[in-house]
């Protein structure tokens, strides 16, 4: 069974967010309540490494808005039902203004969705697999600004690489590493972030 994703800790203090955050709803909550929240859940990572790949080239905003469109067009993320989605229903997609009419983004999730099956196979879950590269352990860093932040890391390099090697899209390092920060593998919290997270 999927493990349940941690939630935020509640605080009566003045909430200071991360500066990408921004006052856009979407955008708030989504940093309040999803953002740095560690998943174990497969079908949630599948969720955001198809939305970290549809965002190459665009803001997270513009993806973010179009997560509900992504949900139904992919079956809620099934990735066994994704994976069996034939080419004409992916040239249908390429049509729906609710994604990102990519072609070649929207045949990678179904790509992927066949090479999440193959790691589940060999270790029992994608996050099983995931979580390794970090040794289960989310890397905690405290940076102070963007400035502070780089843009790849040698796990993100080695993830991207291996998922590669095992038939992944668009996951790249960079890809990768922020994949890394939306799941909790690495938390990048600012320090005057105080919207924090515990465990349960």
């Amino acid at each position: 069974m999927s493990t349940p994703k941690a939630k935020r800790r509640k605080t009566e203090k003045p909430v200071h967010r991360c500066g990408w955050a921004g006052e856009e709803p979407g955008m708030v909550k989504y940093h309040d309540e999803e953002w740095g929240v560690p998943s174990h859940d497969d079908k949630h990572l599948f969720e955001m490494l198809t939305l970290e790949g549809a965002q190459a080239g665009l803001c997270w905003a513009t993806i973010l808005k179009k997560r509900e469109g992504y949900r139904k067009a992919f079956h809620n993320f099934d990735i066994q039902k994704v994976a069996k989605m034939s080419k004409a229903s992916q040239t249908k997609l390429a049509s729906n203004p609710d994604i990102i009419r990519n072609k070649l983004k929207i045949s990678s999730t179904v790509d992927n969705a066949k090479a999440v099956i193959k790691v589940q196979k060999e270790f029992g879950s994608f996050s099983e697999y995931i979580w390794n590269f970090v040794d289960g352990k989310p890397i905690v860093n405290q940076w102070k600004s963007m400035k502070e932040m780089p843009v790849k890391t040698d796990i993100a390099i080695a993830l991207s690489a291996d998922l590669k090697e095992r038939g992944f899209r668009f996951v790249g390092p960079t890809i990768m590493y922020v994949y890394m920060q939306v799941v909790t593998c690495c938390n990048f919290e600012f320090t005057s972030c105080l919207v924090t997270f515990i465990y349960h």
